[in-house]
């Protein structure tokens, strides 16, 4: 039984991340600032679910549960009940924050850090650079100085399929992704150069792992397949940039999350790509594939493309396969049929979700 430190333990991988450990006997401790880039409403249902599986205060977790039915919820407005079992603890708490991060690892001993904590979204980046700049570097930093002062030698990271705009497919580790094309990209591309000179100084463990559109239940509302699913079962039409010929390499999040424990074993310093590893597969195919899960047809209303949108994912995942042993088991049918059914589970409250 190993003690072990999520960062950004709300979101969407990591709270997937969290379940994982917790199943294979581990000590958990999951912090987040539950800021409001999405409706931090999914936070919570997340947050409920991982209480819930920990063995959480039921009153807890129902507290948590009934602040997701409620459609004026806002970020801040609720006081987060105590969320504490035998083998979890959730802290609210922030990676930008340095002393009370310092704090954490004085009360715990840490036998690694999943920092998957981070502002994500790459429009959005644009927009407001530099609350990227803030979380996705200095955050890392003083995660990396509280593991460098307490002696945490192994950190896994989660970066992203951003980095490799502009590179050929399909997309391999030793590719220079030198040109990011957004905050977003230049911000994640940064908190691995951070990664490597710790490991360069201090002897840390580091292992980047980059993933590629990750799709499931309880997923992002600012990526396309939950706002798909949802704009189709509830018949308003979908918003979608550009033709649809462009692609990603689709990988549901169970293999992802079962790939960034896979990645804590020791390794010096690596990057390995997480991804679907088939053909990229474009969003007019996906559309097509949760129209058949809903049966329902999509009403389509395209509009320009954006600029830092990249046309093509593919992630090269040989290297997964011979450092880490892993390859994605779930099929991107079975994938979006489960997330389908998790939508139909809990559409009465998802139909306020903002997208």
């Amino acid at each position: 039984m190993s003690t072990y430190l999520v960062t950004g333990a709300a979101g969407f991988i990591a709270s997937r991340v969290c379940e994982l450990l917790l199943a294979d006997g581990h000590v958990v401790v999951g912090i987040d600032n539950l800021n409001d880039y999405y409706d931090v409403r999914l936070k919570y249902h997340r947050l409920a679910r991982l209480a819930a599986l920990a063995g959480c205060d039921p009153q807890a977790v129902g507290a948590l549960e009934e602040r997701v039915r409620q459609s004026d919820c806002a970020a801040g407005a609720f006081r987060l009940p105590v969320l504490q079992a035998a083998r979890f603890v959730y802290r609210p708490l922030d990676i930008e924050h340095l002393a009370e991060l310092d704090g954490l690892f004085d009360e715990f001993r840490f036998d690694a850090v999943f920092n998957l904590a981070a502002r994500a979204g790459v429009r959005y980046s644009m927009e407001f650079p530099h609350v990227y700049l803030s979380t996705n570097i200095e955050g890392m930093l003083n995660v990396l100085e509280c593991q460098r002062k307490h002696g945490v030698v192994k950190q896994v990271l989660a970066s992203s399929s951003s980095l490799y705009a502009g590179s050929p497919l399909p997309f391999t580790e030793d590719q220079p992704v030198n040109r990011p094309q957004s905050p977003y990209a230049a911000s994640k591309k940064a908190a691995e150069m951070m990664a490597y000179s710790y490991h360069q100084l201090y002897g840390l463990d580091l292992t980047v792992v980059r993933y590629f559109t990750v799709f499931g239940p309880a997923g992002r509302p600012d990526m396309a397949p939950l706002r798909f699913i949802k704009w189709i079962d509830e018949g308003t039409p979908i918003a979608l940039h550009g033709d649809g010929s462009q692609a990603r390499d689709f990988t549901f999040i169970d293999d992802i999350a079962r790939g960034t424990l896979l990645a804590v074993k020791p390794l010096g310093y690596e990057v390995i790509n997480l991804g679907g590893g088939r053909n990229p597969v474009s969003l007019r195919a996906m559309i097509a594939l949760i129209e058949r899960a809903l049966g329902k047809t999509a009403q389509v209303v395209s509009q320009p493309s954006h600029a830092a949108d990249m046309h093509e994912t593919w992630a090269d995942i040989a290297k997964a396969g011979r450092l880490l042993g892993w390859a994605p088991q779930v099929t991107l049918e079975a994938g979006v049929q489960l997330a389908v059914d998790w939508h139909r589970a809990n559409r009465e409250w998802l139909r306020d979700i903002r997208v």
